[in-house]
This record gives structure tokens, C-alpha cells and sequence, in this order.
């Protein structure tokens, strides 16, 4: 058997395929740091030359490491919600608990100065984001208008799926209505229709990416629909073919300040990809192992996202732990609670006080804490830092402030909490709330069209790659305590 290098991992981007990159005499290239670029302005065309030598890393990876262990599985493990088991191919993210999520490699401060924005010094383009998840290359401004350009030819959205989401009460929460939405756009999925058609399976990956696209380019204006239907009385604006994704997906909210575009850039950006294992990465990658495509398994994910522990948080257990990660709309009435019940300009004393009280009476701290993080979400560090720039005398922003300064030291003083850290949620909901999107229940929603661009690029990889229906294995009490028993026995002979 080889023996594996110290510094190998199954996501690293360095090692066997810089080998390939540097012997594959690959045309239409140019050198960009340790990275490779083509010129074309097709994102599917770049895909069609990178999938052959992802194939034969592959192919090389199961060949040389197939029969190598990455690690011990416990009993914890399997009953604690398989955390930290590593059993999963997701290539576009990776999550350190100490540098927080790397965009193919990129940290999020890399990708902010690397990935073309709108304006100079400005945020990044989401389009920008999803060409480097899809193709793992940084991509040109002029690359970046390509997809923004393919987005509008792709965006028109059928009348049906509006008839659709009228027949809903206004009353139905925004992701019920997402996920119908998207259910009604699934009968234009050209992967279902080719592989009713019989198409090969090295094919997959193509009716899997017009699919992908297509959806991406009509969520917007879906989820849009849905804001105006639900808070505005139904009156809809229409798309503007002059702007980028993020800005166009704002204005057909309603929003028209340039600044609040900037921050849809930053927010789609920031939001769009987590690592595989959260749930509704995972439930994406799940439900197309089955070869269900896009639009069931992005409808599946985002069904996910709406659950209390995930994107949405209608009601808490603080029975399951001292903090828990819960949604910006969660972290933003806990805000607004020390606000109502201490006042805008509280002191260090009383915020102190008042997170005590929190604590005490069995609830949570929203916000604070990460499953994976150790250190202070770069996600939360970057919207912090938008706020400092462009709303630094916001009061809301004040108190944010604040309670980052009061929170992480009383949560290690408790001694039950790993991460006292503020995660993405804690600061999200301050700056919609500034630019004047108040509607709590719709702020999952901007969640989910954020990362259909990260479970979507890697669902169009798991087709190319061909990667098998996922099954584990599942294990019964009867099973866990004969097999531990045995261990046992073992061990005292």
C-alpha cells in the first residue's frame, strides 16, 4: 500500500492536480499564480476542458488511497448527528475551524480583493463567485460579464409559476413558497427529460448544468415575487437587463440605494457556500445521488434551510445547548429585546446583565457559537466590516458592537462553551434591517438563493465525477451495545 504524504487531504487543490495541470499541454491557458486561467468566456465550455482531468484525479485517488482510513468513527459520532465524520466529496468549500470557509482555496478576504466587483474597491460579483466554485480559477471581469449576460438570457421565468405561488395564502411563509416555486419550474428540467430520452451517463453533467443555470437565473426574480406579493400588496417590479445578479435581485425587491446593492454583492457572495456536511448541502447532495434533478433536489435543500436549526429559527430549545446556531432573524429579536428592555445607549455593565439574565433563565445567546468555527466567523468579520465603512453611527450596528465585545468572554467564563465566537447570523440582520428590508420571515429566503450557487456548482461536478448513490449504513441501540460489549471483552483479554 502507498504511503500517504503527511499534508494529504481528498479536498486539497494542490499536489496531484498541479501534476495534471503542469504535463497536460492544455490550449487556450494563461498562468495566474499557482492557478490556471482560460480565456474563453464560457463557464460551460471551461467546464468541458476541466472535467476530463478531475475524472483521472479521481480515478487516481481511488486507485492509490481507495483502502485508506480518514479516520475512527465513535459512538458519539453516530448518535450526535455524524459530526465530524468524514464521508463526503465537496469540492468548491472547504471549512477550517480556525480560518473559517475557503471558496476553492480563496479565503473570504482573498476572494473580496481577487474576484471583479461592480465598482472599483467594491464588494465582490456573485457571478464572479460561482465561475471560480464551478471552475476552481479566479475568474476576468470579462468572464464575469459572460455569466451575468447568460444569467438575462436565462431569467425569464413561465407565467405558470406565478399562477402557482397566488393560489398561496399571503399568510404561508416565504420558504413554503420558495420551494413551490422552485417545484413549478421543475417541469422545465431538461436533465429529467434527457434521462427519460435515455441519455449516456458521461453526459450527465450537461443537462445538469443548463438546469443549474437555468434556476439560478430565475430564483431571483421568483423570490422577488414573493417579497412583493407577501409585504407589498402585490405589486411587482420587472427585472432590469442593465444590471448585475445581486444588484437586479435587489432592485426587483424594491431597493434602489447603490449601497444596498453593494451589500446583496456581499451578502449572495459570503452566504453562498458552507462546506458539504450542513443540511442543506448536504440534502442537495443527497437527493441528487439519486439522480433526482436540480430543481427536486435544490427544492429538498431548501426545505432543509427551513428548519429552526438551520437557516430558519422560529423557535428555540435551549434545552439542547447553552448556544446554538439560529438565523439572522433570531440573533435580530435578541437585539431588539436588549434595546426594549435596557435602551439603545447601555452601558458595558448592563449589557453584562443582561446576557447573565439570558443565560440563566435557559435560553441562548443567538449568534454566538459555530458546529465547526473556533474563532470568529470571517463571515461576520466582513459584514462587521461593510458596517464600519458604510453605517458606522447605525445604532443597531452600535449595540452589535457592543455585545461582541461583552458576549465572547461571558460564554468561556460559563466554561461550557467551545466557541464563544459571533457567527455570520449575528451581524447579517443589522444591515438589512439599515437598508430597510425589515421583514424578518423573508431573510431565510435571501439565505437560499445564496446557496443554490454553492450546492448547485458542486451538484454539477457530482454528475461529471459520477458519483454514486450515497447510502451509509445505519445501526441500531441493540446493535451499538453488543458490538461495544464485545470490544470490551476484548480488551480484558
Amino acid at each position: 500500500m502507498p504511503k500517504v504524504p503527511a499534508t494529504f487531504s481528498l479536498y486539497s487543490v494542490v499536489g496531484v492536480r498541479r501534476m495534471l495541470l503542469e504535463s497536460s499541454g492544455r490550449p487556450k491557458l494563461m498562468r495566474q499564480g499557482t492557478r490556471w486561467m482560460s480565456k474563453t468566456v464560457d463557464m460551460k465550455e471551461r467546464l468541458a476542458e476541466l472535467i476530463p482531468k478531475e475524472q483521472d484525479r479521481l480515478k487516481k485517488i481511488k486507485k492509490d488511497y481507495g483502502k485508506i482510513s480518514l479516520g475512527d468513527t465513535t459512538v458519539d459520532m453516530c448518535i450526535g448527528g455524524m459530526r465530524g465524520i468524514k464521508g463526503m466529496l465537496w469540492e468548491t468549500s472547504l471549512l477550517d475551524a480556525d480560518e473559517g470557509i475557503r471558496f476553492r482555496g480563496l479565503s473570504i478576504p482573498e476572494c473580496q480583493k481577487k474576484l471583479p466587483a461592480a465598482i472599483s474597491g467594491g464588494e465582490p460579483l456573485p457571478e464572479g463567485l460561482l465561475w471560480l466554485l464551478v471552475t476552481g480559477e479566479v475568474p476576468t471581469k470579462e468572464q464575469v460579464a459572460g455569466l451575468t449576460k447568460d444569467f438575462r438570457k436565462r431569467s425569464k421565468v413561465p407565467g405558470f409559476v406565478f399562477d402557482v405561488l397566488n393560489k398561496f395564502p399571503t399568510t404561508a411563509h416565504p420558504m413554503s413558497q420558495l420551494s413551490a416555486g422552485i417545484m413549478a419550474l421543475q417541469t422545465q428540467s431538461q436533465f429529467a427529460k434527457a434521462y427519460e430520452e435515455g441519455i449516456h451517463k458521461s453526459k450527465y453533467w450537461q443537462p445538469v448544468y443548463e438546469d443549474s443555470m437555468n434556476l439560478m437565473a430565475q430564483l431571483p426574480e421568483v423570490a422577488a415575487f414573493i417579497y412583493r406579493r407577501v409585504y407589498k400588496g402585490g405589486k411587482t417590479i420587472p427585472p432590469d437587463p442593465k444590471l448585475d445578479y445581486a444588484a437586479n435581485y435587489a432592485h426587483m425587491l424594491g431597493f434602489t440605494d447603490k449601497k444596498f446593492h453593494e451589500l446583496m454583492r456581499l451578502y449572495i457572495t459570503i452566504h453562498s457556500d458552507h462546506e458539504g456536511g450542513n443540511v442543506s448541502a448536504h440534502t442537495v447532495h443527497l437527493v441528487g445521488s439519486a439522480l433526482s434533478d436540480p430543481y427536486l433536489s435544490v427544492a429538498a435543500g431548501m426545505n432543509g434551510l427551513a428548519g429552526p436549526l438551520h437557516g430558519l429559527a422560529n423557535q428555540l430549545r435551549p434545552q439542547l445547548m447553552k448556544v446554538m446556531i439560529v438565523s439572522a432573524q433570531e440573533v435580530l429579536r435578541w437585539i431588539q429585546d436588549v434595546v426594549k428592555e435596557v435602551g439603545a445607549d447601555v452601558t458595558t455593565e448592563q449589557l453584562k446583565e443582561f446576557v447573565w439574565k439570558t443565560l440563566k433563565s435557559g435560553k441562548v445567546v443567538p449568534g454566538y457559537g459555530h458546529a465547526v468555527l473556533r474563532k470568529t466567523d470571517p463571515r461576520y468579520q466582513c459584514q462587521r466590516e461593510f458596517a464600519l465603512k458604510h453605517l458606522p453611527d447605525d445604532p443597531l450596528f452600535k449595540m452589535v458592537s457592543k455585545i461582541y465585545e461583552v458576549v465572547p468572554p461571558i460564554l468561556l467564563e460559563t466554561g461550557k462553551v467551545k466557541n464563544p465566537w459571533p457567527n455570520v447570523d449575528a451581524h447579517s440582520g443589522v444591515l438589512l434591517q439599515h437598508y430597510g428590508l425589515k421583514e424578518q420571515n423573508y431573510y431565510t429566503v435571501l439565505f437560499g438563493i445564496s446557496r443554490t450557487m454553492g450546492v448547485l456548482s458542486q451538484l454539477i461536478w457530482d454528475r461529471a465525477l459520477g458519483l454514486p448513490l450515497e447510502r451509509p449504513k445505519s445501526l441500531t441501540f441493540g446493535w451499538i451495545e453488543n458490538y461495544c460489549k464485545g470490544k470490551g471483552q476484548m480488551k480484558k483479554k
